[in-house]
């Protein structure tokens, strides 16, 4: 006759054996998706929607990219139109972070435009390719505005990265101000995957997205781009940025030939740098470009 007791201790090895059965599956069923969700990490960023108020003085514009439509802003200069001057948004973000940069911008006489870009905020497009069709989308959005010269790029992060590979391809564009740029998107990638993700994990993952996204990765880098550009770049990293190390755009500024300023500001994480006396630099060192143009 089977006792109680060995009763117990038979359920418990049986609890203990179906409990490791469903954590094998478990943990083979998430390394059988974690391409796939690594994959949409790169490709799906949150997108911020809802209504949000235009900055004074400015007018909704929608703008043809690369096939999609871009939900845009545009500002005019106050007084004397002194040039242009396009804001370009990081990731899951849209136009609206640029509100202040529109503000003090054409106050200086710049006409001032902010889109969301592809996949980000009211603009269409599923997936971000990080400047591959983001490029084109601002080339056309330069073709399609009224743009008095000079015309100078201003991007953060994504923006920056996008605003980099454009000015070395469109001879347009007069000059470059980018904010915490990555030097290339494989090496972003690849810093900034969960410590889940394994090397075989993330080169699955990004083969994955170049096939949904229909683009090559490799083909996405700002540092490559910086050694084809020929007009003035300012570059501003936060020197304590744990997202994207300040070393991307240590090589980026080392790529660029030349008319490049490299600024690091202390003690500013990602997204944190343009700031305080930052502002101020950025306006003089406009203002010397201006008057060299």
């Amino acid at each position: 006759m089977v006792s109680s007791k060995d009763t117990m201790k038979f359920l418990k090895k049986k609890w203990v054996l179906v409990t490791l059965s469903v954590l094998v599956i478990l943990v083979v069923t998430i390394a059988f998706f974690l391409p796939s969700i690594g994959a949409a990490m790169i490709l799906y960023p949150s997108r911020k929607k809802g209504e949000y108020p235009m900055p004074a003085a400015c007018e909704e514009v929608t703008l043809q990219g690369a096939g999609v439509v871009l939900h845009a802003w545009r500002c005019k200069a106050v007084g004397q139109r002194r040039g242009t001057l396009l804001y370009l948004h990081g990731v899951s973000d849209h136009a609206v972070s640029g509100a202040g940069v529109m503000e003090r911008f054409r106050n200086r006489g710049f006409d001032v435009i902010a889109y969301d870009s592809r996949a980000h905020g009211k603009s269409g497009g599923e997936a971000c390719t990080y400047g591959f069709y983001e490029k084109e989308d601002l080339r056309k959005v330069i073709d399609q505005i009224e743009a008095p010269q000079p015309i100078v790029l201003m991007g953060t992060s994504l923006g920056a990265a996008v605003a980099l590979q454009t000015a070395a391809v469109d001879d347009r564009i007069s000059a470059v101000i980018a904010a915490e740029c990555f030097c290339d998107l494989r090496t972003v990638v690849t810093e900034r995957a969960p410590f889940v993700f394994g090397k075989e994990t993330i080169e699955s993952s990004i083969a994955i997205a170049e096939q949904k996204g229909a683009f090559d990765i490799d083909a996405v880098s700002p540092v490559i781009a910086a050694e084809k550009i020929n007009v003035p770049v300012f570059l501003i990293h936060g020197a304590m940025d744990l997202e994207t190390s300040p070393e991307h755009s240590k090589r980026i500024n080392d790529a660029v030939a030349k008319n490049k300023r490299l600024l690091l500001v202390p003690g500013a994480n990602h997204n944190q740098s343009l700031q305080g006396h930052v502002w101020v630099e950025i306006e003089e060192w406009l203002e010397e470009l201006l008057i060299r143009i």
